[in-house]
């Protein structure tokens, strides 16, 4: 049975149903169009647009269609004609035919996504506290491990391992904000907007919206139907977040090499070479990188479809909805999958530290200890760097150089000064004597650490308050669909 097509004369052939079809795409959102469909359904019993007899026979024909797995394999063009074919076959056009009554699939289907992206949202917003909480973690154990910190892939200042994971804590918060946020414009309802310009029929759709657990509505009937803004802001929050775990997974990949070795990933986040028994390449990051790409080309796929439509629903919407289900499933799973590999990620220190043998990792330290004595930076600037000059081409490390070496590579400031003080710059003291805020120093990491940890207890709280929020206007939303059917 063609639901929609009384206008026209004769039905989508088999090509060309296959064609416009959503069908193999909508199966993410069956359970939304249900739930969306019983809320309306209620609405309009309650303003006695249909009778308590009809809405019971709606509901009940609705709640069975949750447990049914819907034949991709219809004469239907998406899930909402689906749905509602399943529910006339089942209890006939008298009744059936009411339950369409006040709304279009233009609001159907924002709102169908609308609910999809907020159960996203709230799963994303776990997982990333999660993967924070377990980089803070790893943190808090590794404060001591000292790497070389890089600027242009050249080793650039001492630094601690415990810095760098919290550098990834830190972006990885602001996605879960840029998340947080965004979850506060998805959550309005555009149901009861109707095709574009609303209906004479008298719903409420402040009622369906308190039903289905919104904040409130998309007040304007062509905003409501025509509006993906909301998808482009949480797909663009989701490029960036695998963007983010873009860049991990590219140092981990160089940092687990021969070369580096500074890490070693857990065997069951690598794979083997088919001929080469040595190997163990690092196949997850590496596809954490490409999938990224993908996410991106998503984010691209909706702009470029949103850029050029007119006012109103438009059928290349239908285009967006693949790009939005793929990209939650990217992300949702790679921060699941790079939780589980940092929970058991083995950090070679000694390796760290040895990478720093041959790099004048200190030589900033010395600068700013000339400062501390009077000397202009810029002048201390110079001289350190003709220190490392010198150092570099007698091949010994700074506190090797001589009083005659220094001598030679400075002007103005007295070399026994100068050599008192690099014999008094250290690794060690690098790191104690960092004091600038957010900085590798180790007070810092403490301070950092316990407060980073104190923002994830303040983050869970409001995540699982939403979570629960969601899980309970479904359980109402059940209850009061058996109050009236009992």
């Amino acid at each position: 049975m063609v639901m929609y097509r009384s206008r026209l004369k004769n039905n989508l052939n088999e090509i060309t149903l296959e064609y416009v079809s959503s069908l193999f795409d909508d199966a993410e959102i069956a359970f939304y169009d249900i739930a969306g469909t019983q809320a309306h359904v209620i609405m309009l019993y309650e303003k006695k647009i249909i009778t308590k007899s009809e809405a019971k026979k709606i509901l009940v024909a609705l709640e069975k269609l949750k447990k049914e797995k819907f034949n991709k394999k219809s004469d239907a063009e998406d899930i909402h004609e689906l749905i509602e074919q399943h529910v006339i076959k089942k209890i006939g056009m008298t009744n059936g035919g009411k339950m369409h009554t006040g709304r279009s699939r233009n609001d159907q289907i924002s709102l169908d996504i609308r609910m999809k992206i907020r159960d996203d949202i709230n799963l994303l917003c776990q997982c990333l506290l999660n993967m924070i909480q377990t980089l803070v973690t790893l943190a808090q154990k590794h404060q001591k491990a000292i790497m070389p910190l890089y600027t242009h892939m050249q080793q650039a200042q001492v630094g601690l391992f415990s810095h760098y994971l919290l550098s990834y804590t830190d972006a990885l918060f602001r996605d879960l904000e840029r998340l947080y946020v965004t979850y506060g414009r998805v959550n309005e309802s555009p149901l009861g907007a109707g095709p574009i310009g609303g209906t004479s029929i008298p719903i409420d759709r402040q009622s369906t919206a308190k039903l289905l657990g919104f904040k409130g509505i998309v007040e304007n009937s062509i905003d409501a139907t025509s509006a993906r803004d909301y998808v482009i802001e949480y797909i663009a929050a989701v490029a960036i977040l695998m963007t983010n775990l873009s860049r991990l997974a590219e140092d981990f990949v160089i940092w687990s090499t021969s070369e580096f070795a500074f890490i070693e990933l857990p065997d069951e986040f690598t794979s083997p070479s088919s001929v080469m028994p040595q190997k163990k390449n690092p196949d997850i990051l590496e596809l954490t990188r490409g999938k990224t790409a993908q996410v991106i080309g998503n984010l691209t796929t909706i702009l470029s479809i949103v850029k050029g439509l007119p006012s109103g629903y438009n059928r290349d919407l239908q285009q967006i909805k693949p790009s939005i289900w793929s990209s939650s499933r990217i992300a949702i799973t790679a921060l699941i999958v790079i939780k589980s590999m940092l929970e058991k990620l083995n950090v070679d220190n000694q390796n760290m530290k040895k990478a720093m043998e041959g790099g004048y990792l200190v030589a900033l330290d010395v600068a700013e200890n000339l400062v501390n004595n009077g000397i202009p930076f810029r002048t201390a600037h110079q001289i350190v760097g003709n220190l490392v000059k010198t150092a570099h081409i007698s091949k010994k490390p700074l506190d090797e150089l001589s009083i005659d070496e220094i001598k030679r590579s400075t002007k103005g400031v007295a070399p026994k000064q100068i050599k008192k003080i690099i014999d008094s710059t250290s690794i060690s003291s690098s790191l104690q004597n960092r004091v600038s805020q957010g900085s590798s120093g180790i007070s810092e990491q403490k301070r950092m650490i316990q407060h980073r940890m104190d923002k994830i207890a303040a983050y869970k709280t409001g995540i699982t308050k939403r979570g629960n929020e969601v899980k309970t206007v479904f359980s109402n939303l059940t209850l009061k669909v058996k109050s009236i059917t009992k």
